[in-house]
């Protein structure tokens, strides 16, 4: 057949099995009754139509050809077929036949040589979501493995959501997880992106932006995860080209600019580089290559720079035989230039997470321009492009690519753990994208075997990194034989052991300062589950004053609670009062939106309340004793006496202020509807924690004194520290101190302040 044959060969008989896979072309009037736009534009053919283009599938049947057998071929032109009678008379939103697009995937797919079922789920991939196929059809036609792959790339089109941002998590999370059960999910769902992104410039502004932000946020670190470079740096690029497209044109004409008027430097680089490896006798290939416009932009923005001012534009790649030659080469090329401090990286040592290998050095070249080099083997150099697809394109090394795919997998396995520890799609999706953040850095344990974590993780991230129960149970770490606070952010090269105690146990407090989606999810879950009952009740307290606030009865009838469960992805009344508890979901929404569902014709949840303006709302009263569900904030330390205010904080539930705390009055001033009325309540059997500053002369004796008067007043001190004051003699005094209330605290500052050498003493 040839390249310019059209759809309506589909009923002609069928090709000899080696034949290449027929062509398509857009039919003029039968446009599909379902053809449904898909995740990048499609659009209905209207009717009648004329011939728009032609779909060739030539290069694809050249490109499978080099390595797949006539088996396998017979069974992706099958695929071809089905997928092209499904798709017949839908468009995309140039004009091409829709079938254009499979076509192209596939090809990028081929381009790794995946595998005949890769394939095969590329051809087919919208069938599912555009065309209502089900997957039980898939599976008849073509087997299990390739209707699974096909439904991990379909999105979830049957289920309301209750805003596009949960439906877009939701639909992440469905192809996340499938991910981490087959990693060829995302390979295809990478060439299906790739592909809409080349061909995104007929889309409204709106659109482009939205789908190269999603690109930007999701899909670029996914292929930098898995090491695919070469898809990352254009998936980067072309994001950035719809996000600023004054900005791209803009770099764009001063890059090639600097093209012309770096040339010269360039080629004299190039000359002395490959001299100089030849005459060490080293077999190398060496080469130029200019960095991503992107790549360029974020050096300007991260380091204020303007586009005169980045002179490392161009770096040169060299690619050796052997492990040893590549530290040979380093030799030549430090003998040749000198080399910048600090700008040395071995990622042959220490492999970054997605298993690239490679030598980095910075040198100052002629005219004192700084020159980046990247060093590295044939085998390394397959990796750093295809990075988990060098699997399909280099069988025969599969062997020396055990470390990366068991790296794969365990961050793919990572996955499925923060997905049994999560409560929704909206969170799991956060999770993700934390632990999808590229910069890492390389720790040891106690046993010196490597850990990389996003840059920013503290001691505590790597103790939910090695288990999640030595997380749980973490109550000090000792970083390189030095003890440390948990919340310690650790530095390349540390060495870490975790000290646990059985009767530790994770607080709110923790999730302000660790890092990665898996201790995140680990905290949450733990918190979730801990102090359900606690969480609960006052979620059913909070939900009460909310709708009396709205002039609802608190008691809803059934029908009203069915209909709230019906509109929400809860299953029970229970799971919405846990939500508001730990501050999920906010009372003041929950009772609104159950406002919006009393029918007009229904007067029974309607209080009585005469005139609704002269109904003042009772606020929560705090006992102190309620658990992990209601926090002191740590910022100003509430006390019984002071005038408090409470703020519902996501997954730490109801967080209590003074009223005059700097941090909650901004906080207040960002989020408004996630404050409440909270008042103490009569009986209140416990000590709370308060900090006190105590300026005194510096003299031998002043803290023993000091220590003893608070002990006297019959207060508790839980940690002291000391720093110098304003004047030389001067010493400030810094305690954290257990009392009763603010009479309490009066009382020990008034003893305190009798003492000799004693200046001020103020509560902070």
């Amino acid at each position: 057949m040839n390249a310019t044959e059209t759809s309506s060969s589909l009923s002609k008989p069928a090709e000899p099995d080696t034949a290449p896979l027929p062509s398509a072309a857009t039919p003029q009037s039968s446009a599909k009754k379902n053809a449904a736009t898909s995740t990048e534009a499609n659009v209905k053919a209207p009717a009648p139509a004329p011939v728009v283009g032609v779909a060739s599938t030539t290069a694809l049947s050249a490109r499978l050809a080099e390595y797949m057998s006539p088996g396998d071929l017979k069974l992706i032109k099958e695929a071809y077929r089905f997928s092209d009678e499904k798709h017949l008379g839908q468009v995309r939103k140039s004009g091409e036949p829709y079938i254009s697009h499979p076509i192209a995937v596939a090809e990028i797919c081929a381009e790794w040589k995946l595998d005949v079922q890769a394939i095969m789920a590329a051809l087919l991939h919208d069938v599912m979501e555009d065309q209502d196929v089900k997957k039980e059809e898939l599976i008849e036609r073509f087997g299990a493995p390739v209707a699974t792959l096909v439904d991990g790339l379909s999105k979830l089109e049957k289920i309301e959501f209750q805003s596009q941002i949960e439906a877009q998590a939701e639909n992440f999370r469905k192809m996340l997880l499938a991910m981490a059960r087959d990693v060829r999910v995302i390979l295809v769902k990478l060439a299906d992106r790739l592909h809409n992104m080349r061909t995104l410039g007929v889309m409204r502004s709106e659109k482009k932006r939205r789908i190269s932000r999603e690109t930007m946020d999701v899909y670029v670190p996914i292929a930098h995860r898995l090491g695919l470079n070469n898809i990352y740096r254009e998936l980067q690029d072309l994001a950035f080209s719809h996000l600023y497209p004054m900005r791209y044109r803009t770099l764009s004409k001063a890059v090639k600019a600097a093209r012309g008027n770096r040339r010269e430097v360039v080629s004299k680089i190039l000359e002395a580089v490959k001299n100089s490896l030849k005459e060490a006798g080293l077999n190398a290939e060496v080469y130029g290559r200019e960095k991503t416009l992107y790549g360029i932009y974020r050096k300007m923005q991260d380091k204020h720079l303007s586009f005169s001012q980045v002179l490392d534009i161009y770096g040169f790649r060299i690619v050796v035989e052997n492990f040893r030659e590549s530290y040979y080469a380093l030799g030549t090329l430090h003998a040749l230039y000198k080399p910048m401090l600090g700008k040395f990286k071995d990622y042959i040592a220490i492999p970054k997470t997605n298993g690239y290998q490679s030598l980095h050095t910075t040198l100052i070249g002629p005219y004192g321009t700084p020159v980046e080099f990247q060093i590295r083997t044939q085998e390394m150099h397959r990796v750093a492009e295809s990075g988990v697809a060098a699997h399909w394109l280099y069988k025969d090394a599969e062997g020396s690519l055990t470390d990366l795919q068991q790296r794969t997998h365990a961050w793919l396995q990572s996955l499925l753990d923060i997905q049994k520890q999560t409560g929704d799609s909206a969170e799991f999706l956060e999770h993700v994208k934390i632990d999808l953040f590229p910069d890492s850095v390389y720790v040891f344990t106690p046993k010196s075997k490597i850990i990389a974590l996003p840059r920013g993780a503290t001691a505590l991230d790597f103790a939910y990194n090695i288990h999640t129960d030595i997380g749980n149970q973490a109550i000090a770490t000792r970083i390189n034989h030095e003890p440390v606070p948990l919340r310690s952010e650790l530095k390349n090269g540390d060495i870490i052991e975790i000290i646990t105690s059985p009767g530790s146990r994770p607080t709110p407090n923790w999730l302000t300062y660790v890092r990665t989606g898996k201790a995140r999810s680990a905290i949450r879950h733990y918190l979730r589950t801990i102090n359900l009952n606690e969480s609960t009740e006052l979620g059913k307290q909070l939900l009460a004053q909310a709708l009396v606030a709205v002039n609802l009865n608190p008691e809803l009838p059934g029908t009203l609670v069915d209909k709230l469960l019906n509109e929400s992805t809860a299953k029970e009344m229970d799971e919405i009062y846990t939500d508001i508890g730990i501050g999920k979901r906010m009372a003041t929404l929950v009772a609104r939106h159950i406002l919006d569902l009393v029918e007009d014709d229904s007067p029974f949840p309607f209080q009585q309340f005469g005139d609704k303006q002269n109904y003042k709302r009772e606020p929560v009263i705090i006992y102190g004793s309620e658990g992990l569900s209601v926090q002191l904030a740590p910022c100003c330390m509430p006390i019984p006496g002071d005038n408090i205010i409470g703020q519902l904080k996501r997954d730490q539930g109801l967080v209590v202020h003074t009223d005059d705390c700097e941090h909650a009055k901004r906080m207040h001033f960002k989020e408004p509807d996630r404050w409440i009325d909270v008042t103490w309540g009569e009986e209140l059997n416990r000590s709370f924690d308060t900090r006190i500053i105590v300026t005194v002369n510096n003299e031998r004796g002043a803290l023993a004194r000091i220590a003893a008067g608070i002990g006297e007043s019959e207060a508790n001190i839980s940690h002291v520290n000391m720093e110098d004051g304003d004047a030389n003699d001067m010493t400030n005094i810094h305690f954290t101190i257990q009392v009763e209330d603010r009479g309490h605290l009066a009382k020990i500052m008034r003893s305190i302040k009798h003492l000799s050498g004693v200046i001020r003493v103020v509560r902070v």
